[in-house]
């Protein structure tokens, strides 16, 4: 090789190197961090535990890691002034998308911010007719996720009340406007649903609403005195921070009662017939990595689930005297002992 050569070579691979070094050196820059926001219900000093733990590892399992590349701000109140000032507070704190459970704190962030990202992971309504979204397919706006029809498996939940209790006549259904007040329509659903399942099975349906937490022994006491055999729960937020309560209270008037989610059976109450919470929660962390990678809520999709569960626990079942019918244990897909 001529000396000529050399040295062209020499003088290329130089120029590489000073176009290439600050790439390299951008290269090795630390990522920026996510900022993820998260609106609960509840005491500001003491989220569920196990829901914190599982959110933070869903975003870990997909290469988001708390303290490296990953903030997570929580905040908390006990009632919609409180939800609406914890959710404005986030938004100074400049979140990069907000994270929360239900139809009701969606609505409540949305109400604040109409530009930052919002992953509904469980909304037990549909978001159409809350208003929240254009469309399933096509959201819109910068809320999207999971919605698990709450609200439609009403009637499933009143037919499994039926099997258990042959002559059941009169169910009270305990519902919440505590975090709802500002969707009068998702009431008005879900009042709509069992009022028509019901009445199509011959049951005198006994609505009590919750406008507090010092409500629910006042509720019970409005059971007892209509002689009700069978209780719903509506799932909210609200009222999962109130599910011991409402568990030993109907032990306590030996009522018969099914859930919306799985946690209130593994903490002692009969039966929950609805999604899996921790697998909405895991999906719902999806879509919240696609948005922290680029992706507009308005054009991800809403999921609604296809798989559902029914879960008993025979020891609560003995406790009030129940028999739970083979036909009804054969279709559990967990079975507490």
């Amino acid at each position: 090789m001529s000396m000529l050569m050399r040295r062209i070579g020499l003088a290329v691979v130089l120029v590489f190197s000073l176009v290439a070094a600050p790439h390299a050196v951008e290269a090795q820059k630390p990522e920026r961090t996510a900022r993820l926001g998260v609106l609960y219900v509840g005491l500001p000093q003491s989220p569920e535990q196990g829901a914190k733990s599982a959110i933070v590892q869903s975003m870990k399992e997909l290469g988001w890691v708390e303290g490296q590349n990953l903030a997570v701000e929580w905040r908390s109140g006990e009632s919609a002034e409180q939800l609406q000032a914890a959710a404005a507070d986030l938004i100074q704190q400049k979140v990069d998308v907000f994270f929360v459970c239900c139809v009701a704190l969606a609505k409540i962030v949305q109400l604040e911010t109409k530009t930052i990202p919002i992953v509904v992971y469980g909304a037990g309504a549909d978001l159409v007719a809350a208003g929240l979204v254009s469309s399933l397919a096509r959201p819109g706006g910068n809320l999207t996720g999971l919605q698990i029809l709450g609200d439609d498996l009403i009637p499933k939940r009143l037919e499994l009340l039926k099997a258990l209790i042959p002559n059941l006549s009169r169910v009270a259904f305990v519902q919440e406007d505590v975090t709802l007040s500002a969707l009068p329509q998702v009431l008005a659903r879900y009042d709509q649903q069992a009022t028509v399942a019901a009445r199509s099975l011959r049951i005198e349906l006994h609505t009590f609403i919750l406008h507090r937490g010092g409500d629910v022994p006042t509720a019970f006491l409005g059971m007892a005195k209509n002689h009700d055999q069978g209780l719903l729960v509506m799932a909210t937020p609200f009222m999962f921070g109130l599910r011991k309560e409402i568990i030993d209270l109907a032990a306590a008037h030996r009522i018969t009662a099914v859930y919306e989610n799985h946690l209130y059976v593994e903490s002692g109450g009969l039966m929950s017939y609805g999604v899996s919470i921790s697998e909405m929660r895991r999906r719902g962390a999806v879509y919240v990595d696609k948005i922290l990678r680029g992706a507009k809520p308005a054009d991800l999709p809403v999921e609604q689930p296809t798989k559902f569960e029914l879960v008993i626990n025979l020891k609560t079942a003995k406790a009030l005297g129940l028999t739970i019918p083979p036909s009804v244990l054969g279709r559990a897909d967990r079975v507490i002992e």
